[in-house]
């Protein structure tokens, strides 16, 4: 099992340890379930509405806050993996990409769905690492039903599936 280097950092209160914890084995286990077996990097920022809003901006030119954004760094199609080519030298590590995730927004979302916070947090930081990976749901056909599909599988590993009643 690859070894994934996973860096959190966050500009808001709240992202301990334990939390950082947590996050690393939701992405390490989208990164298993995926099957990518090199060693990857992935930088995760936690941070408010207003610093995704900033982030969107900058980077999107979306004057608006969201969820969660993802930002990769190989043009990969669902299935495709990275490769020990993409490693970087230094650190033989590939480098799949960032994600920004709102804690203001998981948190709202946990309670406005019912599931609470953790199993939000979860839900996006998989939704992102799957993004890393080439998955999109911008159309609302075949590509959104796949990517849905492994959202879905995922969060059962993790023991995080959704209740059938919500």
């Amino acid at each position: 099992m690859p070894k994934h280097e996973i860096i959190i950092s966050a500009d808001v209160p709240g992202v301990d340890e334990g939390l950082r914890s947590f996050l690393r084995k939701v992405i390490r286990t989208a990164l298993d379930a995926e099957g990518v077996d090199v060693p990857c990097e992935v930088n995760v920022l936690g941070t408010n509405d207003t610093g995704i809003h900033r982030v969107n901006l900058d980077m999107r030119g979306v004057d608006a806050p969201t969820d969660v954004l993802s930002f990769p760094m190989f043009d990969l199609v669902p299935g495709d993996k990275p490769s020990e080519d993409d490693a970087d030298p230094a650190t033989g590590l590939v480098p799949l990409g960032d994600m920004c995730i709102s804690m203001e927004r998981a948190a709202a979302q946990g309670e406005e769905y019912g599931h609470g916070f953790q199993r939000e947090l979860s839900y996006l930081a998989v939704h992102s690492v799957l993004h890393l990976l080439g998955y999109d749901h911008l159309d609302e056909g075949p590509m959104k039903v796949q990517m849905r599909g492994r959202e879905e599988s995922i969060m059962k590993e993790l023991g995080l599936e959704r209740e059938k009643n919500t």
